[in-house]
């Protein structure tokens, strides 16, 4: 079976490949039973495992399951098994809660559905219905609320929060540097496979170097589940959060325990689905997007002026490069920034930019995409040599809008032209300045401020974890 999930999740330097044959290294509880008798077990021809007690009897055994919750994002898991991992994370269960909605009597109450559009994937869509990306979020939203989804949306809105947070937590580290060793350089976190990566491979040396601040699909769960639940009057259970999203890694991203809440037992993004999924859906309900009334997304959460959407400056990925660099500059320098030069290093997908005064350095950022930029960005922090303040992490070569849950090319259609067109639409879109949205300034003011310093930081920033490593006699290499 051929892997969605990003090869930053699928290749490591490290002997710790799990081919299909294998089996899973998640280590398992087994609680132990009273009795001094030995069981042994054995494996029938249908590849069954059955105990055989000391009496003679066969007892035919279960086999353990594990939950995208569970996963280490070890490749044997995500490679061989993906099927059974994203069952919970399909739009299967999307259709489902949305038929049990239609199947509930007036007794019953039914849950509220927010699905949540990433900019990516109306531009992926956008690119195969011929049609300009703020169009194609008008269409899915018409399409989604006729399957009986009741708001519809947009991750721009929640980027603006993620792209002021990071702006403020490169000012404060930047700022303490000489006291933190390992306050620069800052790596971006919006992507999940680049954390999953660096969780279980470099662990406890490269996550002080991440930024905790939360990805756009992530704020819009604390959005969701937290300030929108209780305009609505309704506990966070209450409503099913989905999110559409270019690469199947985001999956990963809201299984983490970090993003469950306790109180209520509920997720803050309940389901992911990927832009091929949502053309799944289009093609099993007999439905071409070019034929669907336009409806307007709902305002509260999205980057709206009339009928179009916004987005941001700074390329396919969010722009994290683009805004700290120019707030950097002006914060700390006092330098107005209008246009960043990105100067090409090794290969088109490492690219360095530079603010200089007086033949002097002053910031030096880069964006480092695939698995070979970012095992050469590591290998030199190891070493002690990585020059620069500010690093945009992205595990897809050419990025976001190179994600594996988008469209793929149409037979005869080349992939680097199509690429060409997502982008195309994709910047396209009037972007907006973080700091000048006035939407979120209030929020931050109303909903922020209201709750507290720390439920604020909990809402808005997240934690990360060194996955132990387990060795196994069936990774060994003979």
């Amino acid at each position: 079976m051929s892997s969605n999930f990003s090869s930053v999740l699928q290749l490591t330097d490290l002997d710790d490949f799990i081919t299909p044959s294998q089996a899973c290294i998640k280590p398992v509880k087994l609680e132990k039973k009273e009795g001094a008798s030995v069981a042994k077990i054995q494996i029938e021809d249908d590849g069954t495992y059955v105990q055989i007690n000391r009496d003679g009897g066969k007892q035919k055994l279960e086999k353990a399951k594990i939950t995208l919750n569970d996963c280490l994002a070890c490749s044997g898991c995500v490679t061989s098994a993906e099927s059974v991992l994203i069952t919970q994370q399909s739009h299967d269960e999307l259709f489902k809660v949305l038929r049990n909605n239609k199947q509930a009597d007036a007794t019953e109450r039914k849950v509220l559905v927010v699905v949540s559009l990433s900019p990516q994937c109306r531009a992926s869509l956008a690119a195969r219905y011929g049609l300009s990306s703020s169009e194609t979020g008008r269409r899915l939203a018409s399409f989604l609320k006729g399957l009986g989804v009741h708001h519809v949306f947009d991750t721009g809105f929640s980027r603006t929060f993620s792209l002021l947070e990071s702006q403020r937590e490169f000012i404060q580290r930047f700022q303490k540097k000489e006291q933190d060793k390992t306050a620069l350089p800052m790596l971006t976190s919006a992507c999940p496979g680049w954390i999953c990566y660096a969780e279980k491979t470099h662990g406890e040396f490269v996550l002080p170097y991440i930024s905790t601040t939360r990805s756009p699909q992530q704020m819009m769960g604390s959005l969701v589940k937290d300030y929108f639940a209780e305009q609505q009057g309704l506990e966070p259970h209450e409503i099913y959060h989905v999110t559409v999203m270019p690469c199947y890694d985001k999956k990963l991203e809201a299984s983490r325990p970090d993003f469950y809440l306790n109180e209520t037992e509920t997720r803050e993004v309940d389901c992911v689905i990927t832009a091929g999924e949502v053309l799944q859906m289009l093609e099993e309900e007999n439905v071409s997007l070019s034929d669907v009334e336009p409806a307007p997304l709902d305002e509260m959460f999205s980057n709206v002026c009339g009928d179009e959407l916004l987005s941001h400056a700074g390329g396919g990925s969010g722009g994290y490069l683009h805004h700290v660099f120019i707030h950097a500059a002006k914060q700390l320098f006092g330098e107005e920034v209008k246009a960043l030069t990105y100067k090409p290093l090794r290969n088109k997908d490492f690219q360095e930019v530079t603010l200089e005064k007086d033949g002097k350095v002053l910031l030096r950022f880069a964006a480092a995409y695939g698995f070979r930029n970012i095992q050469n960005l590591v290998q030199k922090l190891k070493r002690g040599k990585s020059p620069y303040h500010f690093v945009e992490v992205m595990a897809c070569p050419s990025g976001s809008l190179n994600g594996g849950g988008l469209l793929k090319p149409l037979p005869g259609q080349d992939s680097k032209e199509l690429l060409r067109q997502v982008e195309e639409l994709y910047m396209a879109e009037r972007p907006i300045v973080p700091e000048e949205d006035a939407r979120v300034a209030e929020l931050y003011r109303s909903w922020l401020q209201s709750v507290g310093e720390q439920r604020a930081r909990e809402l808005l920033h997240t934690q990360y974890h060194a996955v132990e490593k387990f060795t196994s006699g069936l990774i060994i290499k003979w």
